[in-house]
């Protein structure tokens, strides 16, 4: 993770301007309509464009009005984590585009500021025998355990996201086909196939938890239920891949939801996959952003020669 820089959490008091409201759920629907962004990234864009404007309200600004200064002043104002920062920077320079080109003579505050180096990590997968331990951990007498074995085992065979899997509606699963139809980013769907293994406990899940866990709760629309009888959430998935991690001796630190679609690519990848089929699969809108994973394969390989050849 990026080393945090300190944030000022409390912004200064102040009223979102009617204008300026206007102009960021304009650009947040123009940005929608062109780009299918996901709600989070929207939300954040938002944010992100509300606390400017609150702050430049403070001075006697508004977004319509604000100069590079301003906005280098912002930044200096309000630090955050450099993915943050990038983020914002992105935000921040789409909606002063836009706003150049509908209100015409101003000019982009935005135009020559230097953007922030991303930290170049690479991602972070665990050993196949690491993924074996983990998946059985489950206890597969009772029906949170049936749950919990099918959505690793479903995780790790298809390489979803971990919104993917919480989100994935029971008809996304075609099981005579051995397919899922997920919904990834920006809205766009994607066919992943299912493995063979993953897909008997899906099946099993289906056949004799599910019933039990949907139970008086109607007929629930999520694929995988909590013990309520509702949809799973992003929280309550990483906290059961934690503690199967630390029931098997895996560092909690080493393992989140993530590392799982990470491990499915790399262990891909290191089998001979072919980085176009493994950027489908992934759901990657960039092969560039597939390719960060033969970095991965390429430093498992030095290791394991580091470690096995005589003269390593």
């Amino acid at each position: 993770m990026p080393e945090l820089m300190s944030v000022d959490t409390d912004l200064p008091a102040a009223e979102l301007a009617a204008d300026d409201a206007h102009r960021i759920e304009r650009f947040i629907e123009r940005i929608w309509a062109e780009d299918g962004l996901a709600d989070r990234t929207l939300d954040a864009y938002r944010r992100d464009l509300q606390g400017l404007a609150r702050w430049l309200g403070t001075r006697g600004r508004s977004l319509a009005t604000a100069g590079r200064e301003d906005i280098s002043a912002y930044h200096g104002s309000q630090p955050v984590a450099v993915r943050s920062m990038a983020r914002r920077q992105s935000a921040f320079r789409r909606f002063f585009a836009q706003l150049a080109r509908d209100e015409g003579a101003r000019e982009d505050p935005t135009l020559l500021m230097q953007r922030p180096r991303m930290p170049r990590s690479l991602p972070k997968a665990l050993a196949e025998r690491e993924i074996e331990a983990l998946i059985v951990a489950p206890d597969l007498t009772n029906p949170l355990g049936q749950r919990d074995r099918a959505m690793l085992e479903l995780m790790y065979s298809s390489g979803l996201r971990v919104s993917e899997l919480v989100e994935l509606p029971l008809t996304g699963l075609n099981t005579r086909q051995g397919v899922l139809r997920v919904t990834g980013k920006g809205g766009k769907d994607r066919l992943v196939p299912v493995g063979e293994e993953a897909l008997n406990h899906v099946e099993t899940y289906l056949r004799e938890a599910r019933p039990q866990l949907a139970r008086g709760h109607g007929q629930p629309v999520a694929l995988f239920l909590s013990r309520r009888g509702d949809g799973m959430t992003r929280q309550m998935f990483w906290t059961l891949v934690k503690r199967y991690a630390m029931q098997v001796g895996i560092p909690a630190k080493r393992v989140s939801p993530h590392v799982l679609r990470h491990s499915f690519a790399t262990h891909l990848l290191n089998h001979g996959a072919d980085l176009r089929a493994l950027q489908m699969l992934l759901g990657h809108s960039s092969l560039s952003t597939t390719q960060i994973y033969t970095l991965v394969a390429k430093e498992g390989l030095k290791r394991l020669h580091a470690q096995h050849h005589p003269r390593g």
